[in-house]
Parts: C-alpha cells; sequence; structure tokens
C-alpha cells in the first residue's frame, strides 16, 4: 500500500464532477487501500477520489476500529432526513474549520469493490462525512457551505470543560 499525496484547494480537480466508475478490478482495489491508508496517515474520517487527484466517483469513510471501512463506489444520496449543524474540516483545506448544515439522516446506494449494489443508512457523524464525501465527487467544498468559521482554539477549550 501507498501513501498518496493528498491535492489541495485550489486545485481545479476538486471542483470538477468525477467520472462514473465502469471497471472493478485489482487496480480500483489497490486504489481503495491505498486511499485509506493515506486517510489513516492524515487523520482523515474520509477521502474522496479527486482529493488525490483522481476524477473518479470513488469515495472512503472510516470512523473507528468497531465499524467496517465505508466504500462507496458510485454512490447515490436516495433520501436525507432531518437538518443539523456541527463543524467539519476537510484534509484539502488544512487548518480551516466551519459550522456547516447538513441533513441528520441519509440513505445512499453505492457499490463496493466488485461492483455489487448495496444500500447504506446512517445518522449523524456518519451521515456528515458520507455527504461531506459524496459533495466531493460532485465538485462540491465544504467552503462553500460554511455558516461561521470555527478557529481550532474552540476545539480545545471544549475539551478543557
Amino acid at each position: 500500500m501507498a501513501i498518496l499525496e493528498i491535492v489541495k484547494h485550489p486545485s481545479p480537480i476538486l471542483t470538477a464532477p468525477c467520472k462514473e466508475v465502469t471497471v472493478f478490478d485489482e487496480e480500483l482495489g489497490t486504489l481503495l487501500d491505498d486511499m485509506h491508508e493515506t486517510m489513516i496517515e492524515n487523520d482523515g474520517v474520509g477521502l474522496a477520489a479527486p482529493q488525490i487527484g483522481k476524477s473518479i466517483r470513488v469515495a472512503i469513510v472510516d470512523f473507528d476500529e468497531e465499524q467496517d471501512i465505508i466504500e462507496m463506489i458510485n454512490p447515490v444520496v436516495t433520501a436525507t432526513g432531518g437538518s443539523e449543524v456541527d463543524v467539519e474540516g476537510c484534509l484539502s483545506f488544512p487548518g480551516l474549520f466551519g459550522e456547516v448544515e447538513r441533513p441528520f439522516h441519509v440513505r445512499i446506494e453505492a457499490q463496493e469493490r466488485d461492483g455489487s449494489l448495496y444500500e447504506l443508512e446512517a445518522e449523524g457523524y456518519e451521515a456528515r462525512a458520507i455527504l461531506h464525501e459524496i459533495d466531493h465527487l460532485n465538485g462540491i467544498l465544504f467552503d462553500s457551505k460554511i455558516q461561521r468559521i470555527v478557529d481550532p482554539s474552540e476545539f480545545e477549550e471544549e475539551g478543557d470543560e
């Protein structure tokens, strides 16, 4: 596995809609494994292919060891519900954090690395991360959704309480 370079804003690949994946092969599996290694190395919870220079509809989300890695190939949002504002960051925007409003609940359809279809429902932080990564695949960046920029020192204060 390899650690890949994270593409930083304002690279044009980050704002271009990605192409659908049509070939499910060993190369795709290697890409997913490399994306996971890269995300872990950079302390992320999600990573989309354009963030490593590939304009294809592939993204991953991984919260902790207790859950499986969510690999989303050609994901489509089929339902959303509720609304919640919370702080987000992005590996392509080092040091930028902001409050973003997103649906509290999401249902998606996507494909596994072997091409098989699956459905997934998520709520709260998990839904937020999934929607953030799907936005990347559509060329939408979180900075366009920020309601209020959050200084990193605000996180430290919360932890001190």
